[in-house]
């Protein structure tokens, strides 16, 4: 049986990558921590990326006692963490207000209706540009600034101090919770730890030595290095069935890669630590089976969409893997009865641009009601006709 701490369990599911102190570690062990993690509104809707390192992290601590606050940047979404390389675009307020609005429906209806949701808004907005240079901007050392990571890297391109101050701004939030919630821990992705330290240093400069803590989380990757969460079309997954359905979620997830299949079900899943020794066992000695893809891209989808979703994706996955079509594969209706192939391709989203919808014609990557089709001027005649992309992606498309 599993006797891990709560902090030895974090450890093992590869779900640490930085912690301040020993003391922090000892208060997650104990449990009754406030914490909050944060997510910017950038779209409409989270992806599966938030799901790694908000929803999920957010649902292991509450499991593990401690109390969550979800704040969404209504104040600091107006600014935009910076990018790693490239300025990041703004985005309009009533955007932002729009994306808030379906992004607290969303984490309500994934984690519960009990989970406090906040907006920075609403005392970064109320903010004069005086008093935010006195009160906050003296206690920040340009040097120390200068030094974090998410500063660096884009020294060399150039930043503006629109997002220099990024910085400040995600600190200031984790004061006011202090002070208006009694939050005492910040987590985040590892991207943010240099935030999350710069806000710990903030609550103690006007506080003194109090006890607050912060950890972060590895972000989830591929083999390669490359970001974990992107459709074969360079497509997001997003949490937002209307946007990427539970199949399709599923799919991804189903064709994980062996490599990374074990690293996936311990950061994106709540089964046991016994359970996933048994199916990285199954990986080894019956790897054709491909339990631990199937139990993987079940359980996921079954946490963020519910049980019969899940358990529709996965015999919908199964009988389309047999060869049937079956009418719980996603449908897309469209206005004309025929269109060239790489129209249709780039219609349905399964390819970014004309070109690459080229490339993979003519490389063999289409079939059409299960013909293989590699000719660039093929007329598809639609007629509940299922268009297929490698061995993953299938859909079936209608006319109106």
């Amino acid at each position: 049986m599993n006797d891990m701490t709560v902090f030895e369990e974090l450890k093992w599911r590869g779900l640490v990558n930085d912690v301040t102190g020993q003391e922090t570690i000892d208060a997650i062990n104990k449990g009754g921590l406030k914490f909050y993690i944060g997510v910017d509104p950038t779209g409409d809707s989270l992806h599966i990326g938030h799901y790694s390192t908000v929803i999920a992290t957010a649902k292991r601590l509450m499991d593990a006692g401690h109390t969550p606050i979800i704040i969404a940047g209504g104040g600091t979404g107006l600014i935009g963490d910076p990018k790693p390389n490239v300025e990041r675009p703004m985005i309009s307020k009533e955007a932002v207000k729009h994306n808030i609005e379906c992004i607290q429906k969303q984490v309500s209806k994934i984690l519960g209706g009990d989970i406090q949701i906040v907006n920075n808004a609403d005392w970064l907005l109320k903010m004069d540009a005086v008093d935010y240079l006195r009160d906050y901007g003296k206690h920040f050392n340009v040097n120390y600034m200068l030094a974090k990571d998410t500063v660096k890297r884009r020294l060399d391109v150039g930043i503006t101090y629109t997002e220099f101050s990024y910085m400040i701004l995600q600190s200031i939030d984790f004061l006011k919770l202090y002070e208006n919630y009694g939050v005492t821990m910040q987590v985040g992705g590892q991207d943010q730890w240099g935030n999350i330290t710069a806000g710990l240093e903030l609550i103690r400069k006007i506080h003194g030595d109090v006890s607050c803590h912060g950890f972060t989380v590895p972000l989830v990757t591929r083999s390669d290095g490359t970001k974990f969460g992107k459709s074969e079309s360079g497509q997001a997954l997003w949490l937002d069935k209307d946007k990427t359905s539970p199949y399709e979620l599923y799919q991804y997830l189903v064709n994980s890669e062996d490599s990374k299949v074990i690293d996936y079900l311990k950061k994106l899943t709540f089964l046991s630590v016994e359970d996933i020794m048994k199916l990285e066992e199954s990986v080894k000695t019956e790897p054709e089976k491909r339990e631990a893809g199937k139990t993987l891209a079940y359980e996921v989808v079954k946490f963020i969409h519910g049980e019969e979703e899940a358990r529709i994706a996965k015999e919908t996955s199964e009988e389309v893997f047999s060869g049937k079509s079956s009418d719980n594969m996603p449908t897309v209706s469209v206005s004309e009865s025929e269109y060239n192939i790489l129209d249709l391709l780039i219609l349905l989203e399964m390819v970014p641009s004309k070109s690459e919808a080229r490339r993979v014609v003519l490389q063999g990557g289409i079939k059409i009601n299960g013909e293989r089709q590699d000719d660039a001027n093929f007329v598809v005649e639609i007629d509940d006709t299922i268009v297929q992309k490698g061995k993953k992606v299938f859909v079936k498309v209608v006319k109106d």
